[in-house]
């Protein structure tokens, strides 16, 4: 595989070399990269695109030392040689007709590679079982006329320390127990690839249903960070999170969502 990166032979658990060809007659330039140790894939690749380096590469970090999540929380992993997290980042050249709703059509294309029970928390982590199972962390910069997209994904393989933690995080393994850090990667990337050529061409709407059967807020009374409270009523074409309130329907496209009490009234 004379694109992948030299690393890859020292990593034969790491399945590059059949990820390399699912992706490559999609993305020509296309290249996979393991690392043992980044603060995070995605600072990586975003670093790497303003320096002019724009082609489309899977970068996959054993371990993660100042990985980020959506509002700047931090997010944690051990290294994945343990099979304890799973972390890595698609960075691409991307020019979609419409940029609404791609976090949304991320997250489902894992969910739906993965396994039925996952369901999607708008808009964009995963869960399980009403636990954090895994998050994306969707960036973009534009270098000249090109606009580059890192797609970073993070997923509890093993169960993780939950101290300090509201809601204890979930685990993939507790659905999928022979599973590994490098069977996942490799379950969800060439998916993922094909579902962003879609979404580029073809946006979210035609998405919309499949995301429904699969998500968590849907039916539940919610409380955004914008205050806005009301009962989730599923998203709309653009993946904007429609809120029945008292004050009648609301959209959401940008805020923090926390599921109330079942006993919460509207």
């Amino acid at each position: 595989m004379a694109s992948a990166n030299a690393t890859l032979d020292m990593l034969p658990q790491w399945p590059a070399e059949a990820i390399w060809q699912a992706v490559v007659p999609v993305w020509h330039d296309f290249t996979v990269e393991i690392l043992p140790e980044l603060d995070s894939t995605n600072s990586e690749l975003m670093r790497r695109a303003r320096a002019g380096r724009l082609e489309p590469v899977l970068l996959v970090a054993e371990r993660q030392t100042a990985g980020r999540g959506r509002l700047g929380k931090e997010w944690l992993s051990s290294a994945a040689a343990d099979g304890a997290s799973l972390t890595f980042s698609l960075g691409l050249p991307f020019a979609p007709a419409d940029w609404y709703g791609l976090s949304l059509a991320v997250g489902l294309s894992i969910v739906e590679s993965l396994h039925p029970a996952l369901q999607l928390k708008w808009p964009n982590d995963i869960w399980l079982q009403g636990r954090k199972l895994g998050g994306i962390l969707i960036e973009t910069v534009c270098v000249g006329d090109v606009r580059f997209a890192v797609i970073g994904v993070g997923i509890n393989i093993l169960p993780r320390e939950s101290a300090g933690l509201q809601i204890p995080p979930a685990a993939l393994t507790e659905i999928l127990p022979d599973n590994t850090a490098s069977a996942t990667l490799g379950k969800i990337v060439p998916d993922l690839v094909l579902t962003l050529k879609r979404f580029e061409v073809q946006g979210f709407a035609n998405l919309r249903s499949a995301y429904h059967a699969r998500d968590l807020l849907y039916g539940q009374n919610i409380v955004c960070s914008d205050n806005v409270t009301g009962i989730a009523r599923g998203v709309d074409a653009n993946g904007a999170l429609i809120v029945h309130t008292a004050q009648g329907i609301k959209k959401i496209s940008s805020a923090e969502v926390s599921i109330r009490p079942a006993s919460a009234v509207v």
